[in-house]
């Protein structure tokens, strides 16, 4: 099964990721991650990425589809996957090749969103460059930009699962496992 979670930064994507991978045993990938490894190296793109990131700009499109469909040719992910944080764009998802059997959309508003994501920045120290207040704030703007074309656009393709995503965790999880095309005629 290939999953997607959409959703504002703070709305729980990684959580229920690593429920859902755990449950259908699945990958979860996050593009996040992938993009703060990248950061890491000690190289011209590494630099690149790590201003990109640090400034909470978007990787242009066409590199981040390559980037992710990279990732995705790796055997782990040959049975399936749940990707989190792509496509973030209408030119990433329609220049996706890799199939997808749901797209799972965690709708927390911009106020609860804020919350758990201070709380988080709160936690962390500083610890990573990218999660300040301006860049946090700036990702938000970002999601309404362009992500929630992304969103319109699976919904026309019938993929699109909605799920609120302020309720408990387990709450939530039980939701989307009952909104997925192998689990929907389950109980």
């Amino acid at each position: 099964m290939k999953i997607i979670l959409i959703g504002i930064q703070g709305a729980g994507k990684s959580t229920q990721g690593n429920l859902l991978s755990r449950k259908l045993k699945i990958p979860y990938l996050s593009s996040g991650h992938i993009f703060r490894e990248m950061a890491k190296e000690k190289t011209p793109w590494g630099r690149y990425v790590k201003e990109t990131i640090n400034a909470g700009v978007l990787i242009p499109d066409a590199k981040t589809v390559k980037i992710i469909e990279a990732y995705l040719q790796r055997l782990e992910y040959a049975n399936g996957y749940i990707l989190d944080g792509f496509p973030r764009t209408v030119p990433q998802a329609k220049a996706f090749s890799n199939g997808v059997d749901c797209v799972i959309y965690l709708t927390v508003s911009d106020k609860e969103a804020l919350w758990r994501l201070f709380g988080r920045l709160s936690q962390e120290n500083g610890v990573r460059e990218d999660n300040t207040l301006d860049a946090i704030y700036k990702r938000i703007q970002s999601f309404h930009e362009h992500t929630k074309l992304v969103i319109s656009h699976y919904k026309r393709r019938r993929l699109l699962e909605a799920v609120d995503g302020e309720r408990p965790i387990k709450v939530i999880y039980q939701d989307i496992l009952r909104r997925l095309p192998k689990y929907s005629s389950r109980p």
